[in-house]
């Protein structure tokens, strides 16, 4: 075996050897380096969105249609107006609202959103003062437009699959609507949708 042989064999068995330690050392990356190099190969991953509820900062009128009985096949529609008010909290990494209609007695809610910059996702909480029960998020974010945000909801002793969808994004309007799965999402019933529109 010539020299030049030799030479290519040292090569290669250097760059098998150096590439089992790399090898090993990737899969013990830290989680923000594997975030990094999941944005690189996926460019929508890289998205930051802790600025992706901004537009909703300010007060709203709110055109509020809600399903009178929900997953029954009701096709009747209660209609009330509310107002929402929406301001930031936590350095712009989350948001309240407070939510106020004179409908069925007065209600007030509260809404509570929160980003994590680990995974780059909203979680979504509710209250109000019915109950003042903080409910189980609905989580997600936005892409191409649209927030979508999923979860979990108790209904009738049960608990289904609950999605919010907000869409129609605009300086001063924006829709809101809310469904449930009776079936582990392959239907969804829309019971809630908000229409909005800023106020001065």
């Amino acid at each position: 075996m010539g020299r030049k042989e030799i030479d290519k064999q040292r090569r290669t068995m250097l760059q098998l050897g150096a590439a089992v330690p790399l090898a090993a050392l990737s899969s013990a990356l830290p989680a923000s380096v594997a975030t990094a190099q999941a944005a690189a190969r996926d460019p929508a991953a890289a998205h930051d969105g802790r600025h992706d509820f901004d537009f909703y900062f300010g007060r709203w009128r709110v055109e509020n249609r809600r399903l009178a009985k929900r997953l029954v096949g009701s096709d009747d529609w209660i209609e009330f107006e509310a107002t929402d008010e929406c301001r930031p909290v936590l350095g712009g990494l989350g948001s309240v609202d407070r939510y106020q209609t004179d409908w069925n007695g007065g209600i007030e809610g509260f809404a509570l959103r929160l980003y994590r910059p680990q995974t780059r996702q909203w979680h979504v909480y509710w209250a109000s003062d019915r109950d003042g029960v903080l409910e189980p998020p609905l989580i997600g974010g936005f892409r191409d437009g649209v927030g979508l945000f999923q979860g979990e909801e108790l209904h009738e002793g049960k608990l289904l699959p609950s999605r919010a969808r907000w869409t129609d994004i605009r300086a001063d309007s924006v829709r809101w609507e809310q469904a449930l799965s009776p079936d582990s999402g392959k239907s969804w019933e829309t019971n809630w949708v908000m229409r909005m529109t800023r106020l001065a």
